[in-house]
């Protein structure tokens, strides 16, 4: 039983790796994409179209398995560890998961919005997006390295100030590249 364990505990980090990663990686292709957006020339249309492109199959090919493998491998992490499912950490980890999941759905949906020719959000909000699934990493971690004996108080106030400091970081990233926009 170890052994299946340790080798879907293995399976599990390198989907939720690459689950990060290609998130990361979509959303700052949107960043560019909604950039390529303002342009006026001839390059807009070569650019919305390689942006598309690089979206699409960065959902398709990098998250949506990396998705699968770690929802499949966590499940059976949990089945051979069932007694967790009846620990307050695992219900908001799977919380935040499920949060997470959610996320990646939204993304999807930004990805047929910056396809279509109705407007899209700015590359301000992409960028602002791209801070949303850190938060909820930083909360999962915590969770699944300290289980049990997380300090719950402490885990809130991490958490919050965590999100806190990105929040004031992005408005003002946001107000120094709109600065220089002008």
């Amino acid at each position: 039983m170890l052994y299946w364990y340790q080798a879907a505990k293995s399976l599990h980090f390198i989907g939720v790796i690459s689950w990060m990663a290609g998130i990361f990686y979509l959303v700052r292709i949107m960043v560019y994409h909604a950039e390529a957006r303002q342009l006026q020339d001839a390059s807009r249309s070569i650019l919305e179209k390689q942006y598309q492109l690089m979206e699409q199959r960065a959902y398709q090919i990098i998250i949506v398995p990396a998705v699968w493998i770690s929802w499949i491998c966590g499940s059976i992490m949990l089945s051979l560890q069932p007694v967790w499912l009846t620990q307050g950490w695992m219900h908001i980890k799977l919380l935040f998961l499920i949060l997470l999941s959610g996320y990646t759905h939204y993304c999807k949906g930004h990805i047929r919005l910056l396809a279509s020719a109705e407007g899209a959000p700015s590359h301000l909000f992409y960028r602002a997006m791209n801070e949303v699934p850190t938060i909820l990493m930083a909360g999962i971690v915590f969770l699944a390295v300290y289980k049990q004996g997380i300090n719950w108080w402490m885990w809130a106030v991490g958490v919050f100030g965590f999100a806190a400091l990105i929040l004031f970081a992005v408005k003002k990233a946001s107000k120094r590249l709109s600065a220089s926009n002008e």
